[in-house]
């Protein structure tokens, strides 16, 4: 299933949210002053568990699938991308991306320098991608972006906002299965090194935000296939000058 070679991402056809229209639908977040990181291969790549609450996760689940998603796919290996298969919302919202950061990624980076600069907030240009049952990205790496007056990415930010186990209610006879409810089971998304070996294989859970860096050091790494329920994603870039 995997692809061996380093892909560029195409992005494809896109369709972008007016945020004029959907700042009212985002949830108010709550500032986490005691958010901790849980390194993975040092400060490139690390997890902060619970970054986002149940209830705020949920809500934006409710918030994009309000919105609407748009398929996103690419030619594939054979014509030098990624392969990938997903749903894809994207909105340039300043003040989500300002409210995000300001929630505690701000004091989590507050030492990370990278070539002398430090990072100052995130990338107006927010994503939010769901993977339903068979939909995966191959192997591939992310790219920094130059956004003018001297700032660039060099982080990615992901918030699980779906995963980890959830156990059902005995007396539930809701009926018919709602895919959006069911666990989620498989999306893993995992980072690779030298010779194909895995760095680290990270399991979706709800809430948890993963970071990494991007750019010429950005690690080989892919969303597998989702085998149930639906995996949601909330996606953006930390901003360097």
């Amino acid at each position: 299933m995997a692809e061996t070679r380093t892909n560029k991402r195409k992005m494809g056809d896109r369709r972008e949210a007016d945020s004029s229209k959907t700042a009212s639908k985002w949830p108010t977040i709550k500032t986490k002053p005691n958010l901790q990181i849980t390194c993975l291969k040092d400060t490139h790549l690390f997890t902060v568990q619970n970054f986002l609450t149940s209830a705020e996760s949920k809500a934006f689940v409710k918030a994009a699938e309000s919105i609407g998603f748009v398929h996103q796919g690419s030619l594939g290996p054979t014509k030098g991308e990624a392969y990938r298969d997903n749903d894809r919302i994207s909105v340039t919202d300043p003040v989500l991306a300002d409210t995000i950061w300001e929630s505690g990624l701000d004091k989590l980076f507050f030492d990370i320098k990278i070539r002398g600069k430090a990072a100052v907030g995130l990338n107006p240009n927010i994503r939010f991608y769901r993977y339903k049952v068979g939909q995966r990205f191959g192997r591939h790496i992310d790219e920094s972006n130059d956004l003018g007056d001297g700032k660039r990415t060099h982080y990615t930010l992901l918030i699980y906002l779906s995963g980890g186990f959830k156990p059902k209610a005995t007396n539930d006879k809701s009926s018919p299965k709602d895919s959006s409810s069911e666990p989620l089971v498989g999306g893993e998304t995992v980072f690779y090194g030298s010779r194909n070996t895995v760095v680290a294989e990270v399991p979706p859970t709800e809430g948890m935000a993963l970071l990494h860096i991007h750019g010429d050091r950005c690690l080989l790494h892919e969303a597998r296939n989702v085998t149930n329920g639906i995996k949601y994603v909330f996606r953006s870039d930390v901003v360097f000058a």
